[in-house]
């Protein structure tokens, strides 16, 4: 299995990431920056997303605010529960994550709303330590995650946000008046999140600030199973994971066994398994888990999280969870604000429900890379990044054989003329074979070879990242070629 020390070694040595404010000591945990290669593979997993979810289920998307007033985490409930439990050493002063500490050392899961008092009790029943220093524990103690800013002259208190969802619910009013909204709709949004982790590592899998991708679905809870657009997904298959069951079904086939409440929920989590199907990640390492109680978040009725199999354990990459009337409901009382819309069909006035699909864009791509990373030690070590071409930062690269001038001439013009519609490189320094690796470690799928015989009869030799086989093809129809290689299925 691919380790994640062969991920981040590709990532800091090709420009996929890398950690931000390096070169200083005093750079802080917890922030990282994407690459030129790794920017192109974001924009394109966006992209698919937008493809594959948002135009096709006629969801609108707006781009909020990344400052927020206050009232609106008040109203959340995020000044009140939004918090970790923090364990610090006596002796040195080291900080941890409570109940992340203790799943390390004891092996097992520890719900993240297990309280202080069984977080203690915990700590001394199994004689935990200080890691650095073997010092006692003091007490546990809450840490609240959002990052508190300053605005204006007066220091008037706001919050960076810590999640996108907050805007969509205070501007839901809004954008459903004016875009003529119908229940349910899907609204949608793409922006950085920031939360003040206590103990952030392992690069794009624990951050301060990251990238989330969130839908929130209003519906009439009275009506969730009248989902017309569930017949395009009731064949999906949905691996479904808890305490008491572990199978892979069929989307209507967990509706038949009571395994999910309505068609609302069985649509959007088929939907977003249909997703991560088309991104390269395996999708028989993949789940989704039914989260116990007291591992839900507070503002969460049913939740299930949309998980996959990595060298370091199952990663989180969905939050799926029903929200029920918590957030309008909140947001209405504290801004005195009338939520409610009326129903078209017979004019009641509903407060609507909410279910949303929480996606953490860094980690999927993290997800994607260790799923799509080959070694092949019979090729002179050979490092091949699968992905699919729809996805791949780069769709191809132009190589010229040899550097004669009459050559290197044609394949800049080759070059120029197809990079204005593609994302491609030009490279002409060392071996042809060397070349071929440089290509193959970032996931280039193709490789366009000018030759002798190019200045002949215009024709290139394309080579294929996976098969390693080659064909000729016409200058003339390589954009038709790669129009239709670079494809989503």
């Amino acid at each position: 299995m691919t380790s994640y020390d062969q991920i981040m070694k590709l990532a800091l040595e090709r420009g996929f990431y890398f950690p931000s404010c390096e070169i200083y000591p005093d750079a802080p945990a917890g922030f990282w920056e994407y690459g030129p290669v790794g920017v192109n593979m974001k924009n394109k997993f966006i992209a698919l997303w937008r493809r594959e979810l948002i135009r096709r289920d006629g969801m609108i998307e707006i781009d909020g605010s990344q400052i927020m007033s206050r009232s609106v985490f008040e109203a959340s409930g995020h000044l009140r529960n939004f918090s970790d439990p923090l364990a610090e050493c006596k002796k040195c002063g080291s900080i941890f994550r409570a109940d992340r500490y203790l799943s390390e050392k004891l092996g097992k899961l520890i719900p993240e709303g297990t309280s202080e008092t069984v977080l203690n009790l915990m700590i001394s029943e199994n004689h935990l330590q200080c890691q650095n220093c073997k010092g006692e524990f003091k007490p546990v103690t809450r840490f609240n995650m959002m990052f508190k800013v300053g605005i204006g002259s007066s220091n008037d208190v706001a919050y960076l946000r810590p999640e996108t969802c907050q805007t969509i619910f205070v501007d839901f009013a809004r954008v459903f008046k004016t875009m003529r909204g119908r229940l349910p709709l899907g609204i949608a949004q793409i922006g950085k999140s920031f939360r003040n982790e206590i103990a952030p590592r392992q690069s794009l899998l624990r951050l301060r600030e990251f990238y989330q991708a969130e839908i929130e679905v209003f519906c009439n809870p009275d009506r969730l199973d009248e989902m017309p657009k569930f017949d395009e997904v009731r064949d999906i298959t949905l691996n479904l994971v808890d305490d008491k069951f572990h199978r892979d079904l069929t989307a209507v086939d967990c509706l038949k066994q009571g395994l999910l409440p309505n068609k609302l929920i069985a649509y959007y989590l088929a939907l977003l398994a249909d997703f991560y199907g088309k991104t390269g990640i395996d999708m028989k390492r993949t789940r989704f888990r039914r989260l116990a109680d007291d591992e839900k978040a507070f503002y969460s009725h049913l939740a299930f999280d949309f998980e996959v199999e990595t060298s370091i354990g199952w990663l989180e990459l969905v939050a799926c969870n029903y929200r029920a009337d918590y957030d309008l409901k909140g947001h209405s009382s504290t801004s005195n604000h009338n939520f409610e819309v009326v129903e078209p069909t017979d004019q009641t006035k509903v407060l609507p429900h909410i279910f949303e699909l929480s996606m953490g864009i860094d980690r999927s791509l993290y997800s994607i890379l260790e799923h799509s990373y080959r070694e092949d030690f019979r090729h002179d070590d050979r490092v091949v990044l699968r992905l699919n071409p729809y996805l791949a930062p780069i769709l191809f690269g132009v190589l010229p054989l040899m550097s004669k001038p009459n050559m290197v001439e044609k394949s800049r013009t080759i070059h120029s003329v197809l990079r204005k519609d593609f994302d491609s490189v030009y490279d002409e320094s060392g071996s042809i074979g060397r070349r071929y690796r440089r290509l193959e470690e970032i996931g280039v799928p193709f490789a366009l070879t000018i030759d002798q015989q190019t200045l002949v009869d215009d024709t290139v030799t394309v080579r294929y990242r996976d098969s390693m086989e080659q064909e000729r093809i016409g200058i003339g129809d390589l954009k038709k070629f790669l129009d239709a290689k670079s494809a989503v299925d």
